[in-house]
């Protein structure tokens, strides 16, 4: 079991940045291939981006790469979601997500076992 949660998250204006920190508890995190996910209103919930167990590999959403960075510090038992030149179309509840695996993580939602409350990022035009 991992228990998940988001921080992080606020308005911002378009432009701006964001930091978002998923802080882990329970077993074994540093076994777990991590993701991150955001849902806006009335559309279906995304993938952003993705970032193995040992944070040698990361994959992203096209509508972010190049804007976004994920990173991991396993000794806190915590995943970033760095969140660069912002647009408006960004604005969404961002969740992270977990499942435990050695391999590359996942892009569909349904392959992660463990989510996070999500935290609500909002950027202004």
């Amino acid at each position: 079991q991992v228990q998940l949660v988001e921080s992080g998250g606020g308005l911002v204006q378009a432009g701006g940045s964001l930091r978002l920190s998923c802080a882990a508890s329970g077993r074994a995190f540093s076994t777990c291939a991590m993701g991150w996910f955001r849902q806006a209103p009335g559309k279906e919930r995304q993938f952003v981006g993705g970032i193995s167990w040992s944070g040698g590999f990361t994959y992203y959403a096209d509508s972010v790469k190049g804007r976004f960075t994920i990173s991991r510090d396993n000794a806190k038992n915590t995943v970033y979601l760095e969140m660069n030149s912002l647009k408006p179309e960004d604005t969404a509840v961002y969740f992270c997500a977990a499942t435990y695996s050695l391999g590359a993580p996942s892009v569909a939602a349904p392959n992660y076992n463990y989510w996070g409350q999500g935290t609500q990022v909002t950027v202004s035009s």
